[in-house]
């Protein structure tokens, strides 16, 4: 089966039984950790399945996907805007020096002046 080559709705049952099939999975995984670990070093309750899944659930709420950010790697808080990006990139030699050196003085530390 060529997955590229499927359209409709045929594809999209294809990613919803393989997205339900991971679900169930990690359901099993955060489980499975949890009361391996928890219940003896916090002592603590062991969860349920249900309430694994709901866990999970619980964190993609709070903090967001579980895929990995379009790019490679980012900054946990999603980095700098598009616009800025491009305009750093677009920045020559000797601005991106200026640009360097007027961050720093500003979060660089700051060296107190009395002595």
């Amino acid at each position: 089966m060529n997955y590229k080559r499927m359209r409709g709705p045929r594809k999209f049952f294809v990613f919803l039984f393989f997205a339900a099939v991971a679900a169930f999975a990690l359901g099993g995984i955060v489980m499975l950790l949890w009361n391996a670990i928890l219940p003896a070093l916090l002592n603590i309750s062991s969860i349920s399945y249900w309430q694994a899944v709901g866990l999970l659930l619980l964190c993609k709420i709070l903090f967001g996907s579980f895929r990995p950010a379009p790019g490679g790697r980012r900054s946990p808080f999603g980095g700098p805007p598009a616009h800025l990006r491009e305009k750093f990139m677009n920045m020559n030699v000797e601005q991106k020096e200026q640009f360097k050196q007027q961050w720093q003085d500003w979060c660089g530390e700051r060296k107190d002046k009395s002595q």
